[in-house]
């Protein structure tokens, strides 16, 4: 079984082909996936056009035995510390969505807007997709203010993702790339963060999550095999024409039948309770 916690459907940017959710089956299908979380994005920063949570809800209905619905609201909805999102998330809820996210809004992680969201899906038991950036849930290197809302909100599970969060895989990583290459020094922040919070998980999406894992090969398997309970296979596919070589690798990868069932399925039915 494949559960992949991280797609996308619909119309996002000017000028390229979108994915429909019948063609999102349809790859499914020839790379052997059974079930994908479809997130929505209704924060401006990342896209040209919005793709809502009622759009996704609608998609899903239409294969409720392969799409999972997520929701998503911008943190920023109403004046700061007016808004409450727990009536919003509670339809969404009820409409079958199991999990927030992308959340994608260019503020500070520990942002109080941000928080607010992150109280009512530990209230609600929403895990939440987080994408990192140097705009979007901005923080310093370490992650220091990422790991004060790991702390302050205990209940609320939180699957980081991202160039700013796999950029700290490597121990006191100094490049400025986006997405570094060569040998990765253990001890990296990604480790560290993983360890110490039971609350805290990855996904290894995009091509950020696939650089991590592959750009050293002496390093990437023991990750894996280290870190398997905390680790959900993930894509990002988003457009028909988009090279997705996680899939592959993860298929391929040298780690035990253990590790690999739960980095493919086993976390993901335990986080969405299927």
């Amino acid at each position: 079984m494949i559960i992949d916690i991280h797609t996308h459907i619909g119309r996002f940017y000017l000028g390229k082909p979108h994915l429909t959710a019948d063609r999102l089956v349809r790859q499914m299908d020839e790379w052997g996936i059974d079930k994908s979380v479809v997130l929505p994005i209704e924060n401006p920063e990342e896209t040209d056009f919005f793709v809502t949570t009622r759009e996704v809800i609608r998609a899903c209905r239409r294969f409720e035995d392969r799409l999972i619905p997520f929701c998503n609201i911008d943190p920023r909805r109403r004046y700061p510390g007016r808004f409450d999102p727990r009536p919003i998330l509670k339809e969404y809820i009820e409409e079958g969505c199991r999990g927030f996210g992308e959340n994608l809004a260019g503020i500070p992680v520990d942002d109080p807007m941000n928080q607010v969201i992150y109280q009512a899906c530990g209230e609600f038991g929403l895990p939440i997709v987080m994408h990192f950036d140097s705009w979007i849930n901005r923080d310093k290197r370490g992650m220091r203010h990422f790991e004060r809302m790991l702390k302050k909100f205990p209940d609320t599970i939180f699957i980081a993702h991202g160039p700013s969060w796999w950029r700290e895989i490597s121990k006191g990583e100094r490049s400025k790339e986006s997405y570094p290459k060569g040998k990765v020094r253990p001890g990296g922040r990604v480790e560290k963060l993983l360890e110490a919070y039971p609350n805290l998980y990855a996904d290894l999406s995009a091509h950020s999550g696939y650089n991590a894992i592959s750009r050293d090969p002496s390093f990437g398997p023991g990750f894996l095999e280290r870190f398997a309970h905390k680790l959900l296979f993930g894509t990002d596919f988003l457009s028909p024409v988009q090279k997705v070589p996680i899939v592959e690798f993860m298929k391929s990868v040298e780690i035990s039948r253990s590790a690999k069932e739960k980095i493919m399925f086993r976390n993901a039915l335990k986080l969405l309770k299927l």
